[in-house]
């Protein structure tokens, strides 16, 4: 009978071993852009750029968000080490939220990508006009 000599696998895999590449499935910088791109993150990371925010002042300035996903936004936000939360012992309590160094980098990243948007519209509207015009017609004329 043959030995092996199967190198043992170690007991238990490393986080995140391997360099993040954002194209292989499991790699955590995936949920990092997902957090940081989402339409209420995006919004929330670029309104902390001007200044820091209590709660009800941000959903002011964040129109359209509710409450209840302001809160998560924050919350992820937070956890991923791009917003702080600043609570302070007063009554009523006060909390302000900030940008942390690495949120702000993050910020004015997607802030400028928003901006850029913004500045497409007219482009993108001419673009979804014409590829409807096209679908249309070849609904209409299938030998086409």
């Amino acid at each position: 009978m043959g030995v092996s000599k199967r190198t043992p696998e170690p007991l238990a895999p490393e986080p995140f071993a391997r360099v993040p590449d954002v194209n292989q499935p499991m790699c955590p910088s995936r949920l990092v852009l997902e957090h940081v791109t989402s339409r209420w993150g995006v919004l929330v990371l670029a309104a902390l750029l001007e200044r820091s925010y209590r709660f009800s002042e941000l959903r002011r300035r964040v129109g359209g968000v509710s409450e209840k996903m302001l809160a998560q936004t924050l919350q992820t936000l937070e956890r991923d080490g791009f917003v702080d939360r600043d609570a302070k012992p007063v009554i009523p309590p006060r909390v302000d939220y900030s940008l942390t160094p690495l949120g702000a980098e993050a910020a004015r990243r997607v802030w400028e990508l928003a901006r850029w948007s913004e500045r497409q519209v007219a482009a993108v509207e001419e673009a979804r006009e014409r590829y409807d015009g096209a679908r249309r017609e070849r609904a209409t004329n299938p030998s086409q």
